[in-house]
């Protein structure tokens, strides 16, 4: 966190040609909030050094007794002994400044640690801090006032994840259930269709979605399904301004996940670039009744393992909702860990097959009968080292002295990185976590093969890397724009709805039962909505 603060600073000075201090001051005013202590930034880092030494000097990096000194940066000569020198020159004032930029920028890192402890012991504020507590743990709403699991407010795991509620004080009024009474008097699943028709009596909802297949969809999956995204522009001074920290607040309290642009769950128009295409946008247009009827139950960090706890806040209720097809999507944190010896805490097919049919087996439990479910197999993401490894990362660009090699390196060595196995120069290592993967994919296409459930089919498909690549080329772009560009491990936003087009041909043409038919009154729901203003 201190390298890549330290460096977003030297690069605003370069630059904008001005002293550190006075980017510091610049990027006091881009972040929202008053932040005024942060303009008070240390004279010191005005020296011919780079941030690994200003964050060593610092000591808020530091290096454990047998651990090579972690850097980004290519060492200067002498490093040690000009850190030493810059370390006797910092006056007690300096830290503590630092750490509040660092803190600052990073508000959710602050807000979970010992401000967020000190809080909770005022008597009045634990039942509050409980609440937040099991929210983070449980993956559910914060404002959900009925405890439906369904919520009127967008971040904090609200309708950026899940449809939106439309009667926040009623807990049988919510997206995905069958209506109540053909919801002649209000709208009891959210999906807009109330009310009769004054020309012939008939409800709108029986009139319009009676026998419709009406499906949800559900997604359940890790970083990539959540979208996890770190907008460039944050650290990429050529483009920074007060409009690129804009979406800050937003992003943090969506755990720097974007849902409601991803491929499974996407609703809005992308502000992070590229378009946005979904199975549910598709499943809408085809059946205008599934409005609002999805739920992207993801982590960063998903794994087979811990979506054992996370799909427990699932909502469906097998008598009263519809049938839903659920995405099982982990398609890498079984073969990806930061330690270094990553193949020993890679997840076995034998533990695999464990944990999928534990899911499986708890869903069937869980989804009303006709539903349908589909797993996805793992990625092959030795994809990435191969389209990134020496191309220049956003903190790089300005001086063309950063790769994702030597970022990639970083992380490992400070044993954060989020791939070990594929994010490395050694080609061995990145084959056999390929191997792995291809194992793992070869236990969830024998389930699909094999496996039967009572309420719903299973069904497997590839991770559609390949395909999605060479249609990208097809269209005129370049590999490595498939990939997320600061982290340089995810997929972007244009791999994101690449890969819903494939996945929706997929379906089409091999399982046409699980996308439901085509609402015939699809634009009859249209022309209603256009001429009540769209209520």
């Amino acid at each position: 966190g201190c390298v890549l603060v330290v460096s977003v600073i030297e690069q605003l000075a370069q630059w904008h040609n001005s002293t550190v201090k006075a980017a510091v001051e610049r990027l006091c005013n881009y972040i929202p909030g008053k932040y005024q202590i942060m303009c008070h930034m240390l004279h010191c880092i005005d020296r011919e050094m780079n941030a690994d030494v200003v964050c060593h000097s610092l000591r808020l990096c530091k290096q454990d007794p047998g651990q090579p000194i972690c850097h980004l940066y290519p060492p200067p000569k002498k490093a040690h002994d000009l850190a030493l020198d810059l370390t006797d020159t910092i006056s007690v004032v300096t830290l503590p400044l630092l750490t509040d930029v660092f803190i600052f920028y990073f508000p959710p890192l602050q807000k979970s640690t010992t401000s967020f402890s000190s809080l909770c012991a005022f008597p009045l504020l634990t039942n509050l801090c409980e609440k937040i507590k099991y929210v983070i743990r449980n993956k559910l709403p914060f404002e959900d006032f009925d405890g439906d699991k369904f919520s009127t407010f967008p971040t904090l795991r609200g309708y950026h994840w899940r449809g939106r509620d439309c009667d926040d004080k009623n807990t049988t009024v919510y997206p995905g259930r069958r209506p109540d009474n053909w919801d002649v008097k209000s709208d009891s699943n959210c999906n807009g269709i109330w009310g009769v028709d004054p020309k012939d009596g008939i409800p709108y909802e029986e009139k319009f979605c009676k026998g419709s297949d009406s499906h949800g969809v559900v997604l359940l999956g890790d970083s990539a399904g959540a979208h996890f995204h770190i907008p460039p522009e944050w650290m990429t001074v050529t483009q920074m301004s007060a409009k690129s920290f804009a979406n800050l607040p937003m992003a943090f309290t969506d755990e720097l996940d974007w849902p409601q642009f991803s491929e499974v769950t996407g609703f809005l128009n992308s502000t992070i670039g590229g378009w946005t295409d979904s199975l549910y946008l598709r499943l809408r247009r085809r059946n205008r009744c599934n409005h609002r009827d999805l739920q992207n139950i993801s982590q960063n960090g998903g794994s087979s393992r811990n979506l054992l706890n996370l799909m427990k806040s699932l909502a469906r209720n097998q008598l009263l909702d519809n049938p839903a097809i659920v995405i099982y999507a982990t398609i890498g944190n079984d073969v990806c860990n930061g330690n270094h010896d990553t193949l020993a805490y890679m997840t076995t097919p034998k533990e695999m097959f464990s944990n999928v049919m534990q899911a499986l087996h708890y869903l069937d439990s869980r989804l009303p009968n006709g539903s349908h479910v589909i797993l996805t197999g793992l990625v092959d993401g030795r994809f990435l080292w191969d389209n990134l490894h020496d191309r220049y990362h956003p903190l790089g660009q300005l001086n063309r002295d950063i790769t994702y090699s030597q970022l990639y390196s970083f992380l490992n060595c400070l044993q954060v990185s989020p791939c070990n196995g594929w994010l490395t120069p050694n080609e061995t290592l990145r084959n056999l976590t390929s191997e792995r993967a291809l194992q793992l994919s070869n236990v969830l296409k024998e389930i699909a093969r094999s496996e039967k459930f009572t309420n719903f089919d299973v069904f497997y498909m590839d991770f559609p890397l390949k395909q999605t690549a060479e249609e990208w080329r097809r269209m005129g772009g370049e590999p490595w724009q498939l990939i997320e560009p600061v982290d340089g491990f995810h997929p972007s936003q244009i791999a994101a709805a690449l890969g819903t087009s494939i996945t929706w041909q997929k379906a089409l043409h091999e399982w046409p039962q699980v996308l439901g038919k085509e609402n015939p009154f699809n634009d009859q729901i249209e022309a209603i909505f256009k001429d009540q203003g769209g209520h």
